[in-house]
């Protein structure tokens, strides 16, 4: 008989990722499945990017890569966050993993010691938690609901901090809210940093691109603070290269160091044509990147459109990322077929049964009244699946 570790056994499975392997099932059985569950862009890689990897290929660049990634996409990198986010750092600061989600697991395993606090602010993206509780953290969850914007202010984070505080992690733009954090709510949480010299921020910009109001802010911009900031990235997102697993993060020296001997051990560099076709994300046309970015913002407006005629629905219009996160607690108490929805969780599977539209419930991003719904999705698409789920929801009871 196997016995399995604690850290697996007491670890949640992703909860989008469960939905989506519930989709492919009865996708395998012949339903019509609506998948806006998934955090992928619906568009191809840009054709650049993709023959800088054929290049690349073709021209032997098929071996081990240094554990932080190669020089020239380090240094890609640094022009890349000083020309957009005006803050300068050395290749020595970058390391490139294998996605930002392993940035963010080197980032917690480098500074999290078991019994130190974690504070993330809620909604938050699900992977947070359980990467926290691999480094033997404690997970401290600050809520802000629909009617604060999803925002949690710096006040209401001092009013959690503790002398085992370590690290604030959270993402902006938002996933699953879309909430973006201006510069004046960054600088607040800079001060926190000032007033509290122990603590060090973790801030996931992996939806920089896709950010409605014109311009993305980075705590690291301010210097008091910056040698206490990991900003993490990637490639996924604005690029459309989520297959690629791709990205990376900038930090202090100590900190980077840190990281790559953590992964050094684990994964090692990172495969060597994605990051000659990371360099030409970076360094070429961003058309491609507008034209996306356009596209989410017209999505954007349709899908909060659909959801305004949902009696009861309550959903801030996203500031940036792909996803709207609509408070749907009004159907609670409601049943179909004998069932009752009783949560989020109840209610996506309402929605996959009966409309057979994939969406993920809201428990696992921290708030258990919401709905996370990607509009990743072409606009028919979209138009189809909000048809099927008005008529679905027509026929709950009570």
């Amino acid at each position: 008989m196997t016995v399995l570790s604690n850290r697996v056994l007491e670890m949640k499975e992703s909860a989008t990722l469960a939905m989506a392997r519930q989709s492919r099932m009865l996708k395998e059985q012949g339903v019509d499945i609506i998948s806006l569950s998934l955090g992928e862009p619906d568009f191809d890689t840009p054709d650049n990017i993709k023959r800088a990897a054929e290049n690349a290929l073709e021209h032997g660049d098929t071996k081990y890569t240094p554990v932080s990634g190669t020089k020239a996409l380090r240094d890609a990198i640094c022009r890349k966050l000083e020309r957009e986010n005006h803050v300068s750092y050395t290749a020595e600061q970058i390391v490139v993993s294998n996605g930002a989600k392993q940035s963010i697991a080197n980032a917690c395993m480098a500074l999290l010691n078991p019994g130190d606090e974690i504070i993330l602010p809620s909604p938050f993206w699900i992977s947070y938690a359980a990467i926290a509780e691999l480094a033997g953290a404690k997970v401290v969850e600050i809520k802000a609901d629909v009617n604060e914007g999803f925002k949690v202010s710096a006040e209401k984070l001092e009013q959690h901090i503790t002398t085992k505080t370590k690290v604030i992690l959270y993402s902006s733009p938002c996933n699953p809210t879309g909430a973006v954090f201006n510069k004046q709510e960054l600088r607040a949480i800079a001060n926190l940093m000032l007033k509290h010299p122990n603590i060090h921020v973790i801030s996931d910009e992996i939806y920089e691109h896709i950010n409605y109001l014109g311009e993305h802010y980075t705590i690291a911009q301010f210097e008091d603070v910056k040698d206490r900031v990991i900003i993490v990235n990637g490639f996924s997102k604005a690029y459309s290269m989520t297959g690629w697993r791709l990205g990376y993060m900038a930090a202090s020296k100590e900190i980077a160091s840190a990281c790559d001997k953590i992964q050094g051990q684990i994964t090692s560099g990172a495969c060597s044509f994605n990051q000659t076709a990371a360099i030409e994300a970076l360094d070429g046309n961003q058309v491609e990147v507008e034209k996306m970015v356009d596209a989410f913002k017209r999505r954007r407006t349709l899908v909060i459109n659909r959801l305004s005629k949902f009696e009861g629905v309550k959903c801030p219009s996203p500031d940036g990322a792909f996803y709207v996160f609509p408070d749907i607690s009004c159907y609670f108490g409601k049943s179909y077929d004998g069932i009752i929805i009783k949560n989020s969780e109840d209610f996506a599977l309402f929605i996959l049964n009966k409309a057979h539209v994939a969406t993920v419930g809201g428990e696992s991003f921290g708030d258990g009244n919401c709905l996370r719904i990607s509009f990743a999705a072409s606009e028919e698409a979209l138009n189809e699946a909000f048809d099927r789920i008005e008529k679905a929801v027509a026929g709950l009871v009570g």
